[in-house]
């Protein structure tokens, strides 16, 4: 499996890939990126969880032991909990959020999936979404998985951006392009 040169070159990177070779030796890659689904839902949820993360005034002991215990609430596997305990112990902790959106970068990859985010200025029913990935996967070849938001500056249209691809079919930018136009 071939990694992105910028995922591994960051400090997440090489965590989320150290994390993602362990899970593919126990075969537990799926369990892994659940239980981290769960880890970033629960710092969401909880700003004190968020700040014990940053907070530089927190011991490498404190912090492990209060995210091994919402580890063992949120039911966590005991390679993601072990992991969690490094991150404590060599003070990466406020890299967690960015260690769980590599580890899915490196999953996906080895799925053959890409990751396309799609922004509207109205939410999409599911049948417009399941449209937009169809579309998408044909383009691409490999399978696309939609990440939506709602931004209702766009007046219309879509956003749609692939890795460092954009499709900007926006009204907004068409309205912007038609007064630069008018300008000229």
């Amino acid at each position: 499996m071939e990694i992105s040169a910028g995922i591994q070159a960051s400090l997440a990177g090489r965590y989320a890939s150290a994390l993602f070779d362990l899970a593919s030796e126990n075969g537990t890659v799926t369990a892994v990126e659940s239980d981290l689904d769960k880890l970033e839902a629960a710092l969401a949820e909880s700003d004190e969880l968020a700040q014990l993360t940053t907070n530089p005034k927190v011991s490498r002991k404190a912090a492990g032991q209060a995210l091994t215990s919402v580890a063992t609430v949120l039911g966590l596997a005991e390679l993601t909990q072990n992991f969690i305990g490094v991150l404590a112990h060599n003070r990466r902790l406020a890299q967690l959020p960015k260690v769980i959106r590599a580890f899915r970068a490196i999953a996906a990859a080895q799925r053959g999936e890409v990751t396309a985010q799609v922004s509207s200025a109205h939410a999409l029913s599911d049948a417009q979404l399941e449209q937009i990935r169809s579309r998408l996967t044909a383009r691409e070849g490999r399978t696309v998985k939609l990440s939506t938001t709602v931004d209702p500056e766009l007046l219309g249209g879509l956003v749609v951006t692939i890795g460092s691809k954009r499709i900007d079919g926006s009204i907004r930018t068409r309205l912007n392009s038609l007064a630069q136009a008018m300008k000229a």
